[in-house]
């Protein structure tokens, strides 16, 4: 039968094909499905796995180890539970969970795996990165000297932000965090600064807006949008912080600049209570675990300003919190507090009083301040803050009573033009030297003539003015950060044009 020509043919090609064959030992680690409910399957038959061990299921799906117990393993579901069943085989990769980093991320929206989202082609990238990485070292950072400037008066001027900052947003709900955040990702379209904002059980129709709203008003060829929404798994709403924290990273240790948005943390937290509760580990204060400070601190510690020796690179993180009914005392937002470098709170109370944005001047925080702030700017903020505050207690009291003191009137006229520049429409930043402008005349009272009611078309037309009248003080403000008396004057001359202008035109119309 061998002399066949047909069989000896057969056998002939057989030969080959296992000649090119390279023959090895291959070893697999298998456990078993002891039963699957609420995004948590309990496997069996793995003894040595790690925590955070990445596992690939019969079906096809994977999940990661969340909880280690003598016997068993709980490990969380990466995907939708649907074809996990008990009784199936699951593989240990021997792996961590890693996610894809690279250029090829820019300008699109993905899931925390980097699955894409926008119905795109997979991102094509080189490398992919562990979630779970160290934080700097103190060794290995910088001094935050550097200001990132969010195009909004208020957190410029009073609360600057530096690159390589942690500041947490935080406020009751539906009080503008998102829109401060998205304000701040927009105003980068014409820095070097990359931005990843990351969803974290948000509806769809929210995370939506902000793309939009980044489409349309920012840069989003250099934005990164990690989704974790609200109808994702929990488990993908878990690492969804981790996953754009090591996305971001990328472009940190590459030597560029960064900024990454946690859209938010409270909600990160409930989802980790629950996978806790879940994987019956043992519930703490408000039923959250014990290790939920650990949880947030390592995440947001990886924010940093690198050494010159790594590059020079820094990475920006604004994490959002919900309060209720304004208790910042909380268990969540007290451990956001202590971790961050400082916080921008934003008043309910305000928000209804169409204060926008609604930040509380005498909550909020920035504890880098002036050291990240430019020169120019510094000159001109230093008493705005004080100056708020006190008509902020003078006019609760005028509410009482009429006041006839000429001093004290004049503060509260000053006090409103102070309330109405602070008030800013969205998707309207202002540059360095705008802000610088506005400031300086309030402070030389060159505003005090100017009616509150006309302070937004002041601000709408004061860039294309300064770029046209006073071009010398512009470039000396933007290229130098620095304010001398010429420069100054030149500004105050400006915008006390307008007001007279704008003053003008009124009268006219009467």
């Amino acid at each position: 039968m061998t002399d066949h020509p047909v069989f000896a043919n057969w056998l002939d090609e057989r030969r080959r094909k296992l000649a090119r064959t390279g023959l090895a030992p291959e070893t697999e680690v298998v456990g078993r499905v002891e039963r699957v409910a609420d995004g948590i399957a309990r496997v069996t038959g793995l003894p040595d796995a790690t925590l955070g061990a990445l596992f690939r299921f019969e079906s096809g799906g994977y999940g990661f180890a969340h909880g280690l117990g003598r016997d068993d393993i709980d490990v969380v579901l990466l995907d939708d539970a649907t074809g996990v069943e008990a009784g199936q085989k699951v593989i240990d990769t021997g792996e961590v969970l890693r996610v894809p980093v690279g250029e090829a991320l820019l300008g699109r929206i993905v899931d925390p795996l980097g699955r894409p989202l926008d119905g795109g082609p997979a991102p094509h990238t080189e490398e992919r990165h562990p979630i779970e990485r160290p934080a700097p070292s103190i060794i290995e950072r910088d001094l935050v000297s550097e200001p990132l400037e969010t195009g909004t008066l208020v957190v410029d001027s009073l609360f600057a932000l530096g690159r390589g900052q942690r500041e947490l947003i935080v406020g009751d709900r539906a009080t503008g965090k998102t829109a401060l955040a998205v304000d701040a990702i927009i105003n980068q379209k014409d820095t070097d600064v990359i931005c990843v904002y990351v969803a974290v059980g948000q509806r769809a129709t929210a995370v939506e807006r902000v793309v939009a709203a980044v489409r349309e008003h920012g840069n989003i060829a250099r934005c990164l949008f990690v989704v974790g929404g609200a109808a994702s798994a929990p488990g993908l709403q878990w690492i969804a912080p981790f996953a754009g924290m090591t996305m971001a990273e990328y472009f940190r240790d590459k030597g560029q600049n960064a900024l990454i948005v946690f859209d938010d943390l409270t909600q990160h937290a409930m989802t980790h209570r629950e996978l806790a509760l879940l994987t019956r580990e043992p519930p703490g204060r408000e039923a959250y675990p014990g290790d939920i400070f650990y949880l947030h601190a390592r995440l947001l510690e990886r924010a940093a300003k690198l050494s010159k020796e790594l590059g020079g690179g820094s990475l920006t993180a604004l994490p959002i919190a919900e309060t209720d009914g304004g208790n910042l005392s909380a268990y969540i937002p007290t451990n956001l507090i202590s971790i961050t470098d400082g916080q921008i709170v934003l008043s309910s109370h305000l928000f209804a009083a169409n204060q926008r944005p609604a930040v509380d001047v005498g909550l909020s925080v920035s504890r880098v301040g002036g050291k990240a702030q430019k020169k120019a700017l510094r000159a001109v903020s230093g008493r705005v803050r004080l100056a708020f505050a006190q008509f902020l207690e003078l006019e609760m009291f005028t509410r009482f009573g009429g006041i006839s003191n000429p001093r004290v009137t004049k503060q509260i006229a000053r006090g409103e033009r102070i309330r109405t520049l602070l008030t800013q429409p969205r998707y309207a930043g202002l540059r360095l030297v705008d802000q610088v402008a506005l400031l300086a005349a309030l402070a030389d009272g060159a505003l005090d003539d100017c009616e509150p009611k006309d302070i937004p078309e002041l601000r709408r037309r004061l860039p294309s003015a300064l770029d046209e009248r006073a071009k010398v003080a512009v470039q000396r403000v933007t290229c130098e950060g620095t304010l001398p008396d010429e420069a100054r004057s030149a500004l105050v001359a400006v915008v006390t044009g307008l007001v007279h202008e704008i003053a003008g035109q009124k009268g006219g119309a009467r």
